[in-house]
């Protein structure tokens, strides 16, 4: 990227080529003509003044009164090199060589399982003699785990180790107030049977996420700008805790953009730090913002992501903040604005030195339904260079998944149209083909360049409105070979209304291994017994719970999906019934891996190992007494 913030003004945005479902010209998006350019402060007094300015200038607007609510509030926390050559598999992420912090991770024989505040370090293969080597139990909530050689790296929920000040003065207490955060701490796991905490570090504020790549870690949190005591208020320069020692970030440091802020909620604060080697110092960098909710991350580009504008009225943007990484070098380098709100990371993606972004405008509400959805490219310097605009208007998009010159939508509102979109030419993005079929994509994952795989929900549409009612849960495979023409050559229904999976929502839940033609993923099921209605059911009944664990999909393009099996940890599936509408357990398997020719599933209680050709159970570990 080059060092230039600004966003492409409005009339060079508007020259692009007329598509016959992309907005014309006399429809076209008013776009926002502000100037993003980042800049830094003089001086503390100045970041107070402006943080200051900018809520007093907000105070007759309705984000005032959210922002009140939101600063006023306290989020309270409860207490509470090993492979050998092994075949293993690895967490699902969307970037390869960029790791996601998840609960579980494997390095080969060793598996390293977090629930709630508890952290179990287990020796699991030969599965035969599975034993836990070591128990750790932490104040906060483990919010994510990494493991690098004989490194590992948690994010655990906490509370400020920064003191109260009293100031007699003016007979108040100086914040903080035990405000949120999380700890980072690296521990030496040589010894799996003995972990050692070798650094820690404590960043105020909500954390918002995090990668590795290599041996650095890149974390984000949101720190709020100004804590409350009562009718006291005090603006807060951005620090963190490191062994002992609070870090003030001066407010020369802190990097802005006045015409991107409507209100400063929170400071963005990125750190880079070194897993490998304690004496490299730890890099920060600050953006005064509002909330940060999503990130995308290449091996050498960070893009943050933040809501902006008015929802209510249909004027939402996502602005978007370029920083390139590089070890400890963390560099702003661009900052621009696109129409509209992201659904997650997969809306997101780089490629050949642009960035691409699918967004939704509008709302989706019967009776005022003003939605349509959009695809843009940006340059290095995140100016919009290629647009689509006005897709499936009415709808919003459920799914996004970019692979190389492609992109792949699914929009829904009561069928689910796939788009299949054309990158190739990144100033002139096209339409290629779509298939509308019952049902819908949360989650869209490549199987191979030809072949995508889609899970989420079947449908049916209602008589009574213009909507549908979600049914069971749908895996669909997809042949993208002909872009003109898409087809769905397999679909897999699982249960009835009420069914459920964490892949819906969460990508690291998924194991898939194209080499073994292996899919598995955790699922909740639900099923309606005809015979306790006297009427015809409705699409609108919900189904009572008979499983819960993991289904093993065989999966390939030229047959299709085949179940092998279920796997549970629960043993009595009547206690299943009795739960209504929700469902909790301690052995509500979350997460599942394989070492070799053995298939591992994870509960908060249970390990257990299966035999992958044929499921037959090996043992089973008990997690806690």
């Amino acid at each position: 990227m080059k060092l230039i913030y600004k966003i492409l003004p409005a009339l060079v945005i508007l020259v692009v080529l007329v598509f016959s479902n992309i907005i014309t010209a006399e429809t076209r998006t008013n776009y926002p003509e502000d100037d993003f350019q980042i800049k830094t402060f003089m001086s503390e007094q100045e970041l107070e003044n402006f943080i200051l300015l900018k809520i007093k200038e907000a105070e007759s607007n309705d984000q005032y009164w959210r922002f009140m609510e939101t600063a006023r509030s306290k989020e309270s926390v409860q207490p509470l090199s090993a492979s050998d050559g092994l075949e293993y598999s690895t967490t699902n992420i969307q970037v390869e060589g960029v790791d996601e912090a998840d609960i579980i991770k494997i390095d080969g024989k060793y598996a390293y399982i977090s629930s709630e505040n508890k952290l179990h370090i287990l020796k699991v293969y030969p599965a035969e003699k599975m034993e836990i080597l070591s128990s750790t139990i932490l104040d906060g909530r483990i919010q994510g785990l990494f493991v690098n050689d004989d490194r590992l790296i948690i994010f655990e929920s906490s509370v400020s180790p920064i003191k109260p000040i009293y100031d007699s003065s003016r007979q108040e207490i100086i914040p903080p107030m035990d405000p949120q955060g999380v700890n980072l701490k690296i521990y030496d796991i040589s010894k799996r049977e003995a972990p050692f905490l070798l650094k820690e570090l404590f960043l105020e504020g909500y954390y918002m996420n995090s990668r590795m790549i290599g041996e650095w870690i890149y974390a984000v949190v949101n720190q709020p700008v100004i804590y409350w005591i009562e009718d006291y208020q005090e603006v807060i320069l951005p620090r963190i805790y490191v062994d002992d020692r609070i870090v003030k970030l001066p407010a020369t440091e802190v990097h802005y953009s006045s015409e991107s802020v409507d209100i400063p909620e929170s400071y963005s604060i990125i750190t880079a730090v070194n897993i490998q080697f304690e004496d490299v110092e730890t890099e920060y960098k600050v953006l005064l913002t509002g909330y940060a909710t999503n990130m995308y991350v290449s091996q050498k580009n960070m893009y943050i992501t933040m809501p902006h504008g008015d929802w209510w009225h249909d004027k939402e943007t996502t602005i978007i903040h370029g920083i390139a990484i590089q070890g400890s070098d963390i560099a702003f380098e661009a900052s621009g604005v696109v129409p509209g709100r992201i659904l997650n990371q997969f809306s997101m993606d780089e490629h050949k030195g642009f960035f691409r972004i699918a967004t939704t405008n509008g709302r989706v509400m019967r009776g005022r339904e003003t939605s349509s959805n959009n695809v843009y490219v940006l340059n290095e310097n995140l100016e919009i260079v290629g647009l689509l605009e006005n897709l499936a208007p009415g709808e919003q998009i459920y799914s996004a998944r970019f692979m190389g010159d492609r992109c792949y939508l699914v929009t829904f509102k009561k069928v689910d149209p796939l788009f299949t979109i054309d990158l190739s030419f990144p100033e002139n993005p096209k339409i290629l083909g779509k298939l509308k079929i019952p049902g819908y994509s949360d989650y869209l994952h490549p199987y191979d360049e030809d072949h995508v795989i889609g899970i989420g929900k079947e449908t049916i549409e209602a008589e009574e409105g213009d909507f549908a009612w979600y049914q069971g849960l749908k895996i669909s495979l997809f042949d993208v070979s002909n872009v003109k023409n898409p087809r769905e050559v397999d679909k897999l229904i699982i249960g009835d209304r009420g069914t459920d999976s964490p892949a819906l929502r969460d990508h690291h839940s998924i194991l898939f291994d194209r080499d073994r033609n292996l899919l598995v993923i955790p699922i909740l099921e639900a099923e309606i017994f005809e015979e306790k209605y006297r009427e015809d059911v409705s699409p609108s009944t919900h189904g009572d719970f008979v499983f819960q664990g993991v289904y093993v999909i065989y999966i390939d393009p030229n047959i299709g999906f085949a179940t092998k099996g279920r796997i549970t940890h629960l043993n009595n599936f009547e206690e299943l019934l009795k739960t209504g509408y929700y469902f909790n357990s301690e052995y509500e398997i979350k997460r599942s891996f394989y070492i070799e020719n053995v298939l591992y599933t994870v509960s908060d209680q249970m390990i257990k190992s299966n035999n992958l050709t044929n499921l037959s159970k090996i043992s089973e570990l008990r997690l806690t007494n």
